[in-house]
């Protein structure tokens, strides 16, 4: 959406949110009526929870359904807790398997079974078989509507089987070639199927398929689809036998949501489940109010270092001076390594198994950093203090700069290797950390070179 659409929406939910405000639910409904589905999407996304269930209600039943299936997981949790249950008990049985499990992830647990009664008995067994698949796998991601063809069956035979599935087919741009066995064999597109003679056999046609195994993790499967250009990655069980597809837009879904918690895990913050202007007051203050405690703890080995080394500072006060100057910088150099590691990490490009070939360079990396950082430092701190202390700042920075990079870097393969999301051990938890030794380094410099 580009800026000007933005600002468009944004209006319209100021003007919407006060028509609601003062009861006009004509003029709100005549308000959302030009606005397009994604534009509706965002407007949503940005008004309060109350006042969205409010707009939700005024869309006619396909539109509805439409905007649903496009808002993001946290948003459809939280417009189903504000509908009535006569609301969700209909809109939930319209989703599809997928978009259900989804959905379910984002409430308590105490609603599921409710709404998973409003279902049919093959409805409910789809949606129940994904439920039993670990949390974060892709098992509970994929789709379970699929159409298959066989090797053995022509190009005819295969076209009538996907006209007959296009109501409920998640996808028929792509579609996994299995033996009577129900084994993955192979993939065939659409393309092809259509470009080929009516009596062509699918086996002539077919080409090798990527497959993820249902216990995989989610997001390493969807960034495999996406690295392959995939319309759609079949999904198999233990003994290879197909059981369901992720699509590229579930896969992109997917990734979105990831990168998003990635990224606020990364600045000490809980993810947010909506858009930051509709979040209450309330949920950002929790977002955040815990990371804060857990690293103003943290924060008390650095208060101890000082008061360790108070005799130190005591003789020498110029050193106090550059304490923010050199745990900065350190804590600026972890964060980058584990910023490119952890990124790294998510692209498939290391894997805990690379811990000593990242350490290497890392180390490298730290120590060049230090070198250039630490010369521009001892000239400056020599220049104006003494060249006994501008040693002194030089040497802490090189090794600084060498530790910090070298903790950045292997800290998020370490998370990856006991099973944490390597953005939660990034650079809140290393700013403190680095900080802590960053001192110690200091002090002992200091005290070798100066002899105090």
């Amino acid at each position: 959406m580009t800026p000007a659409q933005l600002q468009n929406v944004s209006e319209a939910a100021d003007a919407i949110g006060r028509l609601i405000a003062q009861g006009d639910l004509v003029g709100a409904s005549a308000a959302l009526t030009p606005l397009a589905v994604p534009e509706i999407v965002e407007l949503v996304d940005r008004l309060r929870i109350e006042d969205a269930a409010v707009v939700y209600r005024l869309l006619a039943k396909a539109r509805a359904v439409e905007v649903f299936e496009a808002l993001s997981p946290g948003a459809r949790g939280d417009l189903v807790q504000a509908l009535r249950n006569a609301e969700v008990t209909t809109l939930f049985a319209e989703m599809d398997p997928d978009d259900r499990v989804w959905l379910l992830d984002e409430l308590p647990a105490s609603v599921a079974p409710q709404l998973l009664r409003g279902l049919t008995r093959q409805d409910r067994e789809l949606t129940s078989s994904m439920l039993g698949y670990p949390q974060d796998s892709i098992g509970r991601r994929m789709s379970p509507e699929f159409v298959t063809t066989h090797p053995g069956m022509t190009v005819a035979e295969t076209l009538t089987r996907i006209r007959a599935a296009l109501d409920h087919a998640e996808t028929v741009y792509t579609l996994p070639v299995t033996d009577h066995g129900r084994r993955v064999v192979g993939v065939v597109s659409l393309r092809d199927l259509m470009a080929a003679d009516e009596d062509a056999a699918v086996a002539d046609l077919m080409h090798d398929a990527h497959v993820a195994e249902v216990d995989e993790d989610a997001e390493a499967a969807a960034r495999r689809a996406t690295d392959f250009g995939l319309l759609a990655l079949p999904v198999v069980d233990s003994e290879q036998r197909l059981v369901g597809i992720l699509t590229i837009d579930d896969a992109a879904r997917i990734l979105k949501q990831e990168e998003s918690e990635d990224a606020a895990r990364q600045g000490g913050v809980e993810p947010l489940r909506r858009s930051y202007l509709s979040t209450p007051i309330q949920r950002l203050v929790r977002s955040r109010v815990v990371w804060l405690l857990v690293l103003a703890v943290g924060a008390t080995l650095t208060v101890q270092v000082l008061d360790a080394f108070e005799a130190t500072l005591a003789q020498l006060t110029a050193l106090a001076l550059f304490v923010p100057l050199l745990i900065g910088t350190g804590g600026n150099t972890g964060n980058q390594a584990a910023t490119t590691v952890t990124r790294s990490l998510a692209l498939g490009e290391v894997t805990p198994r690379d811990a000593l070939k990242v350490l290497s360079r890392e180390v490298r990396v730290g120590f060049s950093l230090g070198l250039l950082l630490g010369a521009l430092g001892f000239g400056l701190a020599g220049l104006i203090y003494d060249w006994h202390i501008g040693l002194v700042i030089g040497l802490t920075l090189v090794a600084v700069c060498t530790v910090a990079a070298s903790i950045g870097g292997v800290m998020p393969l370490a998370a990856r290797a006991i099973r944490v999301d390597p953005a939660v051990f990034s650079n809140p938890f290393i700013t403190t950390f680095v900080d802590a030794t960053g001192l110690v380094i200091y002090f002992l410099i200091a005290k070798a070179v100066l002899g105090i």
